[in-house]
């Protein structure tokens, strides 16, 4: 029989409804009876004790609330009574004993991927158009169109061909309304002329000038990390010639992110150029000379420590915490055990699981580093009269994350259990194999672009809500939470761990589940939906608030 509800940690005082709940019900939980005193939803919680005004709320272990009034056992959890709260957090020396998962059945795995000259191994064969200013988005989009209707990179058109029918079933007179985009027949997928190239990516921003100079350096270091990416195999850049983000600048961001960057690297300056026309021309000629040569890599083995996963939630619903997460921190720890690297970002939805994190850090140097960036968002985040308690979404709320604290102890679930090797700043390279922290917002764009930056060549997105959020150059793969979303929602959601609600599998059975998926996605085996769809969001972090 399927369990009813769940206590996530001994410690916690809530139990959290796996299924609707209704007032008045006796729910039993290890040989204890509650009456409910309200309905309680799907993901939702209620208490197991008669609480009082300033009562502490526990879940996964940790504090994640406090009482706001006096609330009766059986009561549904609520942002009226309860509100965020999290411990203070320090470093303790803790000496942390990591037990990694079985990994016999990987062991002597590979993957088929690109190897770049610097030994790096990318999931994906990309080229790269890039502006240093805004005033190129333009050029960038002719160029776009161009070039993905020719080579064959568009999505199937079938909005294009939905307004057609419209249009002539309007000009005839007939019933426009009860035309379903079902009933039309899109036109063909062009084949691509480049076999070996996975796609052409175009990094449109509105940065580069006018804002501060800050702005425009953090800018110049992302878009050279783009372009030193290991599943970017060529770039080609379009300068105004005026901006604030200079070529010259980005030239020596990229040099110093990789000394011996050798990609075929195109650099047009419009100011510099006869015509429009002829920039537009001649970027699109230098590129596809560039596109024949790089269509002659092809995809080779790699072993799994090759591997750089980021891991992100976005969506999130009150399963996340219970499925999806923990299902995908298993694989973190899976591939950690074989040598690889996992990158967890997200510093506002990290908010009360800072001690377990810092207690994990391989080192002093490395805790007081996370701690330091913690500390300078949430005092930047005040500053502007906002800060991490903030940070869930009306949809996280009514999905049953009523707390940041509950949110982000769930959320950090996603980084698994080994311990962390390393911190890195917004745009910082992975150094390290193992698990490693990126500091960037909880904004869904803003975090897969950041951790991108930082190296993933595969990203594993868990939603409970459904999100069409995907990278211009990494792969990211949709693992919702829930059956019903997977159902519902099944042209964005490429593995549903609604089974481990269901009862029906474990948390390690879905986690290796995950990791086989993701060797078939790095080895072009499948093609995870955010890139068929062709879903590139990439939104700089202009280090302002953003939660």
């Amino acid at each position: 029989m399927k369990a009813r509800v769940l206590k996530i940690h001994k410690k916690d005082n809530v139990l959290v409804a796996l299924t609707n709940l209704k007032k008045g019900e006796s729910i039993e939980h290890n040989g204890v009876a509650y009456t409910l005193v309200d309905d309680v939803d799907a993901k939702h919680k209620f208490f197991i004790g008669d609480m009082k005004a300033g009562d502490p709320v526990y879940m996964y272990g940790v504090l994640v609330g406090k009482l706001q009034f006096d609330v009766p056992q059986g009561g549904r959890m609520t942002t009226d009574n309860t509100k965020h709260a999290a411990d203070p957090y320090d470093y303790r020396g803790v000496k942390y004993e990591w037990h990694a998962p079985d990994v016999s059945k990987f062991k002597n795995r590979t993957f088929n991927g690109y190897h770049r000259s610097d030994g790096r191994v990318g999931t994906a064969n990309y080229w790269l158009f890039l502006p240093t200013v805004f005033c190129e988005n333009r050029n960038l989009d002719v160029i776009r169109e161009a070039l993905h209707n020719e080579l064959g990179y568009a999505v199937t058109d079938k909005y294009k061909s939905y307004t057609k029918y419209l249009v002539d079933a309007y000009k005839e007179g007939g019933d426009i309304n009860n035309l379903q985009i079902a009933d039309v027949e899109p036109d063909p997928v062009q084949r691509r002329v480049f076999k070996n190239i996975d796609g052409i990516k175009f990094l449109n921003h509105q940065g580069g000038c006018g804002g501060t100079r800050q702005d425009a350096a953090t800018l110049g270091r992302l878009l050279a990390a783009y372009s030193d990416h290991p599943n970017v195999g060529g770039v080609t850049v379009l300068s105004l010639g005026c901006q604030n983000l200079q070529v010259q600048d980005y030239l020596k961001y990229l040099k110093e992110r990789n000394p011996g960057f050798d990609k075929p690297l195109y650099i047009f300056e419009q100011q510099q150029s006869q015509s429009e026309e002829q920039l537009v021309a001649e970027a699109i000629r230098k590129t596809f000379t560039g596109l024949t040569e790089l269509n002659k890599a092809e995809r080779k083995p790699a072993p799994l420590t090759e591997l750089c996963i980021g891991v992100k939630c976005g969506g999130s619903d009150g399963f996340s915490g219970i499925s999806a997460n923990p299902a995908v921190g298993y694989c973190a720890d899976l591939v950690v055990a074989l040598g690889g690297k996992i990158l967890l970002a997200e510093f506002p939805e990290l908010c009360g699981a800072e001690q377990e994190l810092i207690d994990r850090s391989v080192d002093e140097p490395t805790a007081r580093k996370f701690m330091h960036l913690m500390r300078s968002y949430d005092e930047m985040a005040h500053k502007v009269g906002s800060g991490f308690h903030m940070n869930p979404s009306p949809g996280n709320i009514k999905d049953g994350l009523i707390t940041d604290a509950i949110k982000s102890t769930g959320a950090a679930k996603k980084g698994g259990t080994s311990p962390v090797e390393d911190v890195l700043d917004y745009t910082e390279k992975v150094r390290k194999p193992g698990l490693s922290l990126v500091c960037t917002p909880g904004n869904d764009v803003e975090a897969t672009t950041g951790k991108t930056a930082s190296g993933s060549t595969l990203i594993l997105f868990t939603t409970g809500l459904g999100t069409p959020t995907g990278n211009p150059v990494c792969p990211t793969i949709k693992v919702a939470t829930n059956s019903s979303l997977a159902k519902r929602m099944k042209d964005i959601i490429d593995i549903d761990t609604g089974p481990v609600i269901e009862g029906e599998k474990t948390i390690e059975e879905m986690g290796e589940e995950i990791l086989e998926y993701c060797i078939k996605a790095a080895s072009g085996e499948v093609i995870p939906k955010a890139v068929q769809l062709n879903q590139d969001d990439f939104i700089p972090w202009k280090r302002g608030v953003s939660l």
